[in-house]
């Protein structure tokens, strides 16, 4: 990825594949002259206006052929999505016509875009953070409304305002702690020891309260994967069916109909879950079960949530009070067909909550999703937005509130304003990090690479 921002560049905005409309975008100081070339227009574009004009080939033999019907739109730098003049061409959503207004626009003088590369400039140009330039990738990425409500509230800058705030109020300690040193023979004049602590325990506890919204936070951003095990006929595929809303498994009253690995990923209140439906538990008869009864234990070992499926109007048998010996947390405990009544003891274990379902009545699939939520630690569903979930600011919120740890504790030991100041640095570096005040190259280089090219 090219961090110059001298060259123009283009790339299409749109997703693959056909639709009504396709949007090319160029940014770069020659983005309103190239646009101006495609549609052979001698006079500039107007600035926010919309103005309807053909791609032509100037080329063909007839003389300025018409290749495509466009919008084409100049939004004049600084106010752009990058800071730099953009020009969005809007046609029709065949890819043929797409690419090859991409083409002209390369011949007449831009640089295809890399992924990521209009927001990198964006974030390059102060136009945003870095924050809110990976909130852009989320918000495309989302595939619930929560992710998406998530994603739009990092963009508008919620985390950035409470970054900064805890970011302000370590400058201002730092600053009365530099003062102190130009008048060694004050001691803490700018900032007794006492005022220190209870500054220190403030930013700590607002990392704190960060770093606790961090587990729901990457819930609602990453998901989760929960596999459904158990016996044959204790009505996992039923189970399974019921919370994807629609009929992916085979049900059948014969044992081993689900031989393989099924999967689905399914909205629970705005979490995404890949839900798996597995192969009974038994000792197989042929080969291809089997294979299914290995897949499944193996689903298990790498799952966020395991859910045991026993059937309820059956006496627990030697067979279910070794899958229940076996089972190890997080894990949880369905047990279905409780509408044809409670036959099935099972011990009490701390490790594991119970829920109690029926797949065939109308209540089946909910007492589920509620017991599923909780056991993943999402909590009620109309809990506020996240406002951490990236691994990264996670990473460094624990970076910035171990290093205020050191700094109050040297400070409980007597420690010289020097090695508490050099500590506190340290916490806002790493906040600065979050935000890109201080964002090494290979870092941006990690976050744009991950974009769809044209955003």
């Amino acid at each position: 990825m090219a961090f110059s921002t001298d060259d123009t560049i283009v790339a299409i905005a749109t997703p693959e594949g056909r639709g009504g409309l396709g949007v090319v975008r160029l940014s770069g100081t020659a983005a309103p002259a190239i646009a101006c070339a495609l549609i052979g227009r001698d006079r500039p574009l107007e600035a926010r206006h919309a103005t309807f004009a053909r791609v032509v080939d100037a080329a063909a033999a007839a003389g300025r052929r018409a290749v495509d019907q466009v919008v084409v739109t100049w939004f004049a730098a600084p106010q752009s999505y990058t800071g730099e003049d953009v020009v969005e061409i809007s046609g029709h959503g065949s890819p043929v016509l797409l690419r090859e207004i991409v083409r002209r626009a390369l011949a007449a003088g831009a640089r295809l875009a890399e992924p990521g590369e209009f927001t990198l400039r964006a974030y390059l140009n102060g136009r945003i953070d870095l924050v809110q330039a990976e909130a852009v990738a989320d918000l495309v990425d989302a595939v619930t409304p929560l992710q998406a409500r998530a994603a739009m509230d990092q963009l508008e800058g919620t985390l950035t305002t409470t970054i900064r705030r805890i970011g302000a109020s370590l400058f201002d300690l730092a600053a009365r702690l530099e003062a102190s040193l130009d008048f060694p023979e004050e001691g803490f004049h700018f900032a007794t020891r006492d005022e220190v602590r209870r500054d220190l325990d403030r930013v700590i506890e607002a990392l704190a309260a960060l770093g606790a919204e961090g587990r729901r936070g990457r819930l609602v951003r990453e998901g989760r994967m929960v596999v459904l095990t158990g016996p044959p006929n204790a009505g996992k595929s039923s189970l399974f069916n019921a919370l994807a809303g629609a009929a992916r498994a085979i049900v059948h009253d014969e044992p081993g109909t689900t031989r393989d690995l099924l999967t689905e990923t399914i909205d629970l209140d705005g979490v995404p879950i890949t839900l798996v439906d597995t192969a009974g538990l038994r000792d197989a008869r042929d080969v291809v079960e089997a294979e299914g009864v290995a897949r499944a234990r193996q689903a298990r070992e790498v799952a966020a949530l395991t859910v045991l499926v026993l059937d309820a109007s059956r006496p627990a048998g030697d067979e279910t009070r070794r899958l229940i010996d076996e089972l190890r947390a997080p894990a949880m405990i369905a047990l279905n067909k409780i509408d044809l009544g409670s036959r099935l003891r099972v011990p009490d274990d701390e490790r594991f909550s119970f829920v109690e379902t029926s797949a065939l009545a109308s209540w089946g699939a909910e007492p589920l999703r509620v017991a599923i939520l909780e056991a993943l630690g999402a909590g009620a569903a109309d809990r506020d937005t996240p406002a951490i979930g990236n691994i990264r600011h996670l990473h460094l919120v624990g970076e910035a509130r171990a290093a205020l740890g050191r700094a109050r504790e040297s400070l409980g030991a007597g420690a010289t304003e020097e090695l508490v100041l050099t500590e506190i640095t340290s916490a806002r570096l790493a906040l600065e990090e979050i935000t890109g005040q201080r964002a090494p190259e290979d870092l941006l280089h990690h976050i744009f690479s991950r974009f769809c090219v044209g955003k």
